[in-house]
């Protein structure tokens, strides 16, 4: 009997060649009508979503989350690759190809012996071993993508031109300069002086984070899941007591911000 999906062991089902069949066939003549009709720029928005679940389950800690949309972000990774394939643009086989070698000639201190003293020679000499791949991108800070999220792209360029020792060099010192510019914000008198300004606190913020080992994205995402529990548990409290939240005084709402800190965290 003919069977239209293939069936495979427990074994089986933890090797990558098996998985590599799965999406060969989802995209197959028989395939999937979803997964065949895809592209890369059909893809884009999945492969964002699919990173920031990762992202969600390395803050909450969540091991099986973390295994479940590490392969769901593998899965867009596949796609791609088959999508490449059927096109004649590159083969999976490249791409491992690629990344295999790109690890080996960024770790000549794992491969090749080469001695360094300590994670600042390797992020310094990363940097540079990137630079000699890519002549025609002399700049430490070319190949920051574009559509990074703004506070990331701060550290990402934060932690390339620190590697080669354009930084404060306290931490209090940046902290120094965000003084400055709050001060400069404050003296913003047009609508633009006033974004130019924000737009410098927040660079300041970013590396501030960078030097206190802290990912500003992450940490505002935590900081924006923490409002979010607050301010609904306070909403919940007006309801059930009756209570008109928006007719509230602002000593009345901030007693019941500082009862939702203790209730939600």
């Amino acid at each position: 009997m003919n069977k239209k999906t293939p069936e495979f062991s427990d074994q089986e089902l933890g090797e990558f060649e098996t998985f590599h069949k799965i999406i060969q066939r989802l995209r197959g003549r028989d395939g999937c009508p979803w997964d065949s009709k895809q592209t890369h720029e059909s893809l884009k928005p999945y492969l964002v979503e699919e990173c920031y679940e990762v992202l969600e389950a390395i803050e909450e800690n969540d091991m099986p989350a973390l295994s479940e949309e590490l392969g769901d972000l593998w899965l867009q990774i596949m796609l791609h690759s088959q999508i490449a394939e059927e096109s004649a643009e590159f083969k999976l086989g490249d791409v491992l190809r690629r990344i295999n070698t790109k690890l080996i000639h960024r770790h000549p201190h794992v491969f090749s012996g080469k001695k360094v003293k300590g994670a600042e020679d390797v992020s310094f000499n990363w940097q540079e071993l990137k630079g000699q791949e890519k002549p025609g991108h002399p700049s430490l800070l070319a190949g920051i993508p574009k559509g990074m999220p703004a506070l990331a792209c701060s550290q990402s360029m934060g932690r390339r031109a620190a590697s080669a020792g354009f930084d404060w060099e306290q931490a209090d010192d940046i902290i120094d300069k965000l003084v400055e510019e709050v001060q400069e914000l404050r003296k913003a008198a047009t609508q633009e002086e006033k974004v130019h300004e924000f737009g410098d606190i927040l660079l300041v913020l970013a590396n501030i984070a960078r030097s206190m080992d802290i990912e500003a994205e992450s940490a505002l995402r935590q900081a924006n899941a923490r409002f979010m529990r607050r301010f609904q548990h306070i909403e919940e409290a007006c309801r059930a007591k009756g209570v008109n939240f928006k007719a509230l005084s602002m000593a009345g709402m901030d007693r019941l911000w500082n009862d939702a800190k203790k209730a939600v965290g």
